[in-house]
């Protein structure tokens, strides 16, 4: 009898501690450096989602290894829901890209819900005598291996747009890798590199200021916040599209009281105006979901990328 009293108050102390979720300070796991897209929606997010649990929300910046520095983070973070990734296309590309992963994306993660989507943009340096992007892949296929384009790392959306961009145009150019978007935008603006892909929302700022010029969009329909801009399908690569999209996850094992809890938060928070202008502002598409709507998603990109980096030959040690 005491055993099974025992037994029952376990019971419903874990049960009460869950629904207490959460009573101390969430930490958002940002996988890049400031200044990319990945931190921008991170730190867009974190003041409604601190409104919305009613606790501190902390983001904190783990750069390196095309994202997966800071997945590992999470992967092996205490399985409570206080520690959060801010999950991006790094999550579907990683395992077909790199060799040897410290965790699983499918596995090690719990999927607690994605929020946005966003396509990226083709930008050159100004300086550059482009002005179109069939004068850029005229320009690359004259002179192969003149170019240099950066990207945030290995296995980044923008860095596997811009093998697809290789791929269909039949070009040769140099792939510069920056630990992040923030670092390769500025190689760009002081002229180390000619152009790069990057995610639109951070790049908006410096097209309309004339700092960098905007040559295509990754998406099949034209965007509002560049309405000026061609997308790749236009310009003539016929069924190009590559969006990045992001969302928030934390370590296998966490209660799915804590889960549901963060999920509601989520969805409330992406549903508050000045939120949604804001991301919509720069590009973004807001999207709300389950935890399985989500994880089932990041499993469909999997296989969708798995056969486009197999195509462009990147794969990483």
């Amino acid at each position: 009898m005491k055993l099974l009293l025992a037994v029952l108050a376990f019971a419903c102390s874990t049960f009460a501690q869950a629904q207490a979720f959460p009573s101390r300070p969430v930490t958002i796991v940002v996988p890049y450096p400031p200044g990319g897209l990945i931190d921008l929606v991170a730190r867009a997010l974190q003041p409604f989602l601190q409104t919305e649990l009613g606790v501190p929300v902390v983001a904190e910046n783990h750069a390196g290894a095309g994202g997966n520095v800071g997945a590992e983070v999470v992967a092996r973070a205490v399985p409570d829901g206080y520690t959060l990734l801010l999950a991006n296309p790094s999550l579907a590309i990683s395992p077909t890209l790199y060799k040897k992963l410290n965790y699983r994306p499918i596995g090690d993660l719990a999927y607690v819900g994605r929020y946005g989507s966003v396509p990226n943009v083709l930008v050159v340096n100004p300086a550059q005598p482009f002005k179109t992007a069939q004068e850029l892949i005229a320009f690359a296929k004259q002179h192969p291996g003149k170019l240099n384009y950066g990207s945030p790392g290995y296995g980044t959306s923008p860095q596997l747009s811009s093998e697809l961009f290789k791929s269909m145009t039949g070009t040769y150019i140099v792939h510069i890798p920056f630990r992040g978007a923030g670092p390769a935008t500025a190689a760009l603006l002081g002229g180390e590199i000619e152009m790069m892909i990057d995610n639109i929302p951070p790049q908006v700022g410096n097209i309309k200021a004339g700092k960098v010029r905007a040559l295509a969009v990754t998406s099949l329909k034209r965007q509002s916040v560049l309405p000026d801009v061609p997308t790749m399908d236009e310009i003539g690569l016929k069924g190009y599209e590559v969006v990045s999209w992001f969302g928030l996850a934390t370590r296998a094992g966490t209660p799915r009281e804590a889960v549901m809890r963060l999920n509601t938060a989520l969805n409330n928070a992406t549903r508050d105006a000045k939120l949604r202008e804001i991301l919509e502002s720069r590009g973004a598409t807001v999207v709300q979901g389950t935890p399985e709507d989500f994880e089932n998603f990041v499993k469909a990109e999997i296989a969708k990328f798995a056969p486009v980096i197999k195509r462009t030959g990147v794969q990483v040690e």
